[in-house]
């Protein structure tokens, strides 16, 4: 399939573009990113996502698909040869459709919400949501894994993709709020999961460098903070 079939728009400090580009790259699919600047929507992101008018968006020969776990859902069935990203399974399908919108709707909104000014009473309120959520998802990777290296079992899949695409801002979280919230001795399940998923190949060339992403919210700050011209 030529590289122009595949298009994926997006921003490379998004963990949600970062989902179907994981996706695509599982499944060994040759695909050209077009960066979204900051700031602006350029007229084709408008023209393919008029509903929501965000990122990402998958353009597949010409048509537009919208949303990041749907992306991913749409990789794995358009792209079914490669490795499936969803148990066969009807049950552990639902099983894992539930972990992605619980780490979506509950999780990761109190991740962001500790880099948000608040006082400390609020902040320590996230940070026990936050360690809550990761509780109950090393007790998910335990049953989800079976004893083995992913949430997908021997290889990466849909929960995987889903929680994965967030620890890059897990640990600037961590770096900018000097706090350890993914802990050995806590999540030693977890822990090792996520050395494991962000030194796969598919993963590694895609995920944003801590340094970066601190740099990046510290940018978001002072414009956030700048009194409107």
């Amino acid at each position: 399939m030529a590289k122009t079939d595949v298009k994926v728009l997006g921003a490379w400090p998004s963990p949600f573009v970062m989902r179907p580009r994981i996706a695509l790259n599982l499944k060994s699919v040759e695909y050209e990113f077009l960066e979204e600047t900051f700031g602006s929507k350029s007229p084709l992101l408008l023209q393919s996502n008029p509903v929501y008018k965000k990122i990402p968006v998958l353009i597949h020969q010409d048509k537009p698909i919208c949303e990041s776990l749907i992306i991913v859902q749409y990789v794995d069935e358009v792209w079914a040869s490669g490795p499936s990203l969803l148990p066969s399974d009807p049950y552990d399908q639902a099983l894992a459709r539930f972990w992605a919108a619980y780490i979506d709707d509950k999780w990761f909104p109190s991740v962001r919400g500790i880099a948000l000014p608040q006082g400390e009473e609020g902040k320590a309120e996230l940070m026990v949501q936050v360690f809550e959520g990761l509780a109950l998802l090393e007790d998910a990777f335990d049953k989800c894994s079976q004893g083995k290296a992913f949430f997908g079992g021997d290889k990466i899949g849909y929960v995987d993709i889903a929680l994965g695409s967030f620890l890059g801002w897990l640990k600037a979280t961590e770096k900018m709020n000097n706090v350890k919230l993914l802990d050995e001795t806590k999540n030693p399940n977890l822990v090792g999961w996520a050395e494991r998923f962000c030194s796969h190949d598919a993963v590694r060339e895609v995920m944003p460098e801590t340094d970066k992403l601190v740099e990046f919210a510290k940018m978001l700050r002072a414009r956030f903070k700048a009194p409107a011209s």
